[in-house]
C-alpha cells in the first residue's frame, strides 16, 4: 500500500463544502471519482478538515492509498486538473509515510476573511461588501483577547460530534489592504462555523455595538446564542495548513486568492 498527499485548491461557490454529502455536489467526492479513473481503483480521499459550503480554500491538503505507486505524479497530476473542472486545481501529489496522515499530523491551520469596502464586482464572489468604516484598532484589541481562552463553545456551531470545544489560537489579527479589510486567524485546530461567528463577533466591536470585554464575556460564557451572528461563507478562505517539516518541504506554493 502506499500513500500519497495531494495539495489543492478550489472555488467553494458551488461546493456544498468538502465533505460527501448525499444529494449534494462536495469537493470530495469530485476528488474521489477524479482520482479513481486515473487509478482504475476505488480510491477514497481524506482531508485536513471540512470546508463548509460556499467556504474557499487557496490551500488544502488531503492523502489517499493506492494499491500500486504511481509512475510519474507530474503527469498524474496534470490528468486530474483536465479531468476536474476549473473550480477545482490540483497543484502537486507526492508520496508519504503510510502514518502520515493529512488531519492528524497537521500543526495548524490559517483562514482569512476579506471584507471589501467598496462595491467591486470582480471579487464579490470572495469577499463581503461591507458599507460602513470599521475601527480596525478596537477590533485587533478584542482580537487578541483570545489568546487568554482556550474553550470556544461560544463560536461552534451546536450539536456536533468533537470531543472537546478547546483550541489553542496562535494569530488572529485584522489589516487594511487598500479597500480590503481582511482578518487572518491561526489556530491548532477550528470548529464548526468557528471562523465565521468569530469574525461576526468581532465586526460587533468594530461597529461599538459591544466593548472589548463584552466579546470576552461572550467567550466565557460558552454560549453560541451570546455571540453574533455568522458572516457569510463567500468571504472565507482555508489559506494554509501547516505540517512537519519532512511533508512541507514537498508543497508548492502558488500565488494567493484575488483579493490581495
Amino acid at each position: 500500500m502506499f500513500r500519497y498527499f495531494i495539495q489543492l485548491a478550489y472555488n467553494g461557490s458551488n461546493f456544498h463544502g468538502w465533505q460527501i454529502q448525499p444529494n449534494a455536489d462536495t469537493v470530495q467526492e469530485r476528488l474521489n471519482m477524479a482520482v479513481s479513473m486515473l487509478l482504475s481503483e476505488k480510491i477514497n480521499v481524506t482531508g485536513a478538515g471540512r470546508t463548509d459550503t460556499g467556504v474557499h480554500a487557496s490551500f488544502f491538503v488531503a492523502h489517499f492509498d493506492v494499491e500500486t505507486a504511481i509512475e510519474n505524479t507530474d503527469v498524474f497530476v496534470y490528468k486530474l486538473n483536465q479531468i476536474l473542472l476549473a473550480d477545482i486545481r490540483v497543484d502537486n501529489v507526492f508520496r508519504v509515510d503510510n502514518e502520515m496522515h493529512s488531519r492528524f499530523n497537521a500543526l495548524s491551520r490559517t483562514y482569512h476573511y476579506f471584507f471589501s469596502y467598496e462595491k467591486e464586482p470582480f471579487v464579490d464572489n470572495f469577499s463581503v461588501f461591507i458599507p460602513s468604516r470599521l475601527d480596525v484598532e478596537k477590533m485587533n484589541k478584542a482580537a487578541a483577547v483570545m489568546f487568554n481562552h482556550s474553550d470556544f463553545t461560544s463560536f461552534s456551531k451546536l450539536h456536533t460530534d468533537v470531543k472537546t470545544n478547546n483550541c489553542n489560537v496562535y494569530k488572529a489579527h485584522w489589516r487594511l489592504n487598500n479597500e480590503m479589510l481582511i482578518f487572518e486567524i491561526e489556530a491548532d485546530r477550528f470548529l464548526r462555523n468557528m471562523v465565521r461567528a468569530i469574525v461576526g463577533s468581532l465586526i460587533m466591536v468594530g461597529r461599538g455595538k459591544i466593548s472589548i470585554a463584552d466579546f470576552e464575556q461572550i467567550i466565557l460564557e460558552k454560549d453560541r446564542g451570546k455571540a453574533g451572528a455568522s458572516v457569510k461563507a463567500k468571504g472565507l478562505f482555508l489559506t494554509d495548513i501547516s505540517y512537519p517539516e519532512t511533508v512541507s518541504k514537498h508543497f508548492r506554493i502558488k500565488p494567493f486568492v484575488p483579493c490581495l
